[in-house]
């Protein structure tokens, strides 16, 4: 297996593959292009992010310091909405759903490190998709970790570190995030 093969496949893989990088440094320099435009410049903004999504549904709202990994692994719906400085490690798949909104210096992290200090030194790492459903609301400065799938209708509170799965119709807060309570009053 490539390199490339084994991170979709979900194993172990070298960060210094050059197909891996090339690709991460085509959605680097899209990034750059996005961050630098004015905010005014909402047509040429949109097209970059439909270049660097895999795909995305209607009226984008991405605020600039956003970053992304390989950008063709994010999944957007209808309504996406970012503030500002939203990060988003896309090693694997991170499908959003629609009108799902995500405060400042938020962080969706699908890719991780091995925890022994040899596997850091060969520069190795591994993927997991992140699955975010649809009139989600993350609060800023919250972040959500490999593998973790969230339900429709959440709110995760801000500062919050998400490494479980959480439930449709739940607000989940703190460090591992815990629902505490559900959301009884949905449309």
């Amino acid at each position: 297996m490539t390199e490339l093969e084994k991170m979709r496949n979900g194993d172990y893989y070298s960060m210094e593959d050059a197909e891996i990088i090339a690709i991460h440094q085509h959605a680097a320099n899209i990034c750059q292009q996005f961050n630098a435009l004015p905010v005014t410049e909402s047509e040429e903004r949109d097209k970059l992010l439909r270049q660097l999504f895999g795909s995305a549904g209607k009226n984008l709202s991405v605020k600039p310091g956003f970053n992304c990994d390989l950008g063709c692994n994010i999944h957007v719906g209808d309504g996406f909405l970012t503030n500002y400085n939203v990060t988003i490690l896309d090693m694997a798949p991170v499908t959003i759903g629609n009108n799902t909104w995500l405060g400042p210096n938020v962080g969706l992290y699908a890719v991780a490190h091995p925890m022994d200090a040899k596997g850091r030194e060969a520069r190795l790492g591994i993927a997991k998709s992140i699955t975010i459903g649809d009139n989600v609301w993350i609060g800023g400065s919250a972040v959500v970790l490999m593998g973790v799938t969230i339900g429709n209708n959440v709110v995760i509170g801000a500062g919050s570190v998400v490494t479980h799965d959480i439930p449709d119709n739940a607000v989940a807060v703190g460090n591992p995030a815990r629902v505490i309570r559900m959301i009884d009053n949905v449309c």
